[in-house]
């Protein structure tokens, strides 16, 4: 590819080489100084803490300086994901896709819960950066051995992601709802009585049998793992991914029927 044909964000975005500003002095800052204060900012403070004005103030610049190197504000934050998207460290190998995949899902649920930042930031572009790139890569190489298309695999890991980042996202929203100190199973009773006042089962019969059920964190051990929820959903993913990847290798025509 052509020199050329490579965009300035995406330039910024692996740290390539871009054309020198030829106007005014030589500056002090560079992409990295001014995402990692960003991303700094962000964890200390939230991504609200993380805007051009204020990145520009912890710098002691002016926020139309650091346009030199943070071509807009949604730049800035595709610029963050990235470098904040650290991968997890290299731990055992696998023993097969769904292993594979079920510890990919879950070192990207840790991210979330240690940068609860990370997911809120609105998703303006596909994958672009090196760490994001590198999360692909690992994910690919989960599905690698299955008879699964290029195209499925990444409708795979698309579905995963977004499962992972709503389900933070999710997670922190509830959290943020509940009375001070309040307990996940006590909201969720709290919750379920409530419906149970104002639910028939002859007008919401399958609603009804459903909190009739105790679906609702009515288990005095679901305060010890606060992540049950991500963790049953996950799995029913991988259930059907699981369908999808025998179906693919009965397809195949090497395979035994």
């Amino acid at each position: 590819m052509a020199d050329t044909a490579v965009p300035d964000f995406v330039r910024r975005l692996w740290r390539l080489p871009t054309e020198p500003s030829s106007r005014g002095r030589k500056s002090v800052l560079d992409v990295d100084t001014v995402v990692n204060t960003a991303v700094r900012l962000a964890d200390s403070h939230g991504l609200e803490a993380a805007t051009l004005p204020k990145v520009a103030r912890e710098l002691s610049v002016t926020a139309m300086s650091l346009y030199r190197h943070i071509g807009s504000k949604h730049e800035l934050l595709l610029l963050m994901v990235d470098a904040a998207s650290e991968p997890a460290p290299a731990g055992k190998v696998a023993s097969g896709w769904r292993e594979g995949l079920r510890s990919w899902a879950r070192d990207l649920w840790k991210l979330y819960q240690k940068r609860p930042w990370l997911p809120r930031v609105p998703v303006y572009r596909a994958p672009s950066g090196p760490r994001q790139i590198a999360w692909l890569e690992r994910g690919f190489a989960q599905l690698a051995s299955t008879d699964l298309t290029g195209k499925e695999m990444l409708a795979a890991l698309t579905l995963l992601s977004g499962f992972v980042r709503h389900s933070a996202l999710l997670q922190r929203e509830l959290e943020e709802g509940r009375e001070p100190g309040q307990a996940q199973t006590e909201s969720q009773r709290e919750y379920a009585a409530a419906l149970n006042c104002v639910i028939s089962s002859e007008q919401f019969p399958h609603t009804s049998a459903i909190l009739t059920s105790g679906a609702l964190g009515t288990g005095s051990d679901r305060d010890d793992e606060p992540d049950q929820d991500f963790t049953e959903g996950l799995e029913l993913i991988l259930d059907g991914l699981a369908a999808r990847i025998t179906a693919a290798s009965r397809a195949s025509p090497g395979s035994v029927r």
